[in-house]
């Protein structure tokens, strides 16, 4: 595909609740990766997501624009006391589950909008179920116990999407390629799959998640100012 698609993405990285100052490292596609500390690694930079540094990322370190201060919080993601069945609505489990792996939720539901419709009965003739379509072995790599189950299905695919987006250095189109062919594919292709499903699937994402933020954009107070923790970038990409 050689049209480009203006993608606006807000990803925010989870951290540990603390008092002192963690940075922001800029990225030149548009990410923002809030880390502890990092280190120079050969042509990396080794971004360290945690204080006791259990969890990092490398980026190439010409890939990175700059660093800034974060002096916000970020506590701890816990796990929601979950609502009577009757009583639980799509839009608290998916901000629950964005703001536990720390992804925009107007992403999230333009993926379920893309697999599902929103439908949590949705079946697909390959056997992947539920809003976020899991397969049956990404469901019990996950941990889940029913597929058609919505907390379950949301809290599952959006942790799966945010190892898809560390796995590939934060680069949307191909975390999204791999959430529909599978990372195996994209490795294998290098990018994108040259499957007419995966690319007109990337691109629809695309398309309703840059709508939903235009959208936003364009009824905000011209006085609303961004928060340090939700910063917004622009990133072109070719599916």
């Amino acid at each position: 595909m050689t049209r480009r698609c203006l993608v606006t993405v807000l990803v925010l990285l989870s951290g540990s609740l603390s008092s002192s100052a963690a940075d922001l490292a800029r990225l030149r596609n548009g990410f923002t990766i809030r880390h502890e500390r990092r280190a120079t690694i050969g042509e990396s930079t080794r971004l360290y997501l945690t204080h006791d540094d259990a969890s990092f990322v490398d980026i190439p370190t010409s890939a990175i624009e700059g660093f800034e201060k974060d002096d916000s919080i970020v506590p701890i993601a816990t796990a929601p006391k979950s609502p009577a069945p009757e009583k639980l609505q799509l839009s608290d489990v998916v901000q629950s589950a964005s703001d536990r792996y720390r992804l925009d939720p107007d992403l999230v539901n333009s993926v379920i909008h893309a697999e599902s419709g929103f439908n949590p009965n949705a079946t697909s003739r390959k056997g992947a179920q539920g809003l976020m379509q899991l397969m049956p072995q990404t469901a019990s790599k996950l941990g889940v116990s029913n597929r058609l189950d919505p907390q379950e299905n949301v809290e599952a695919g959006t942790r799966y999407l945010r190892e898809l987006l560390e796995m590939y250095n934060f680069d949307l189109v191909k975390a999204l390629a791999a959430y529909n062919a599978g990372p195996g594919r994209v490795q294998q292709y290098g990018g994108v799959p040259p499957y007419r499903e995966t690319r007109a699937y990337v691109s629809r994402i695309v398309k309703d998640f840059n709508r939903k933020k235009t959208t936003a954009r364009s009824t905000a107070p011209s006085t609303t100012k961004r928060s340090s923790t939700t910063p917004s970038a622009t990133k072109k990409a070719s599916p």
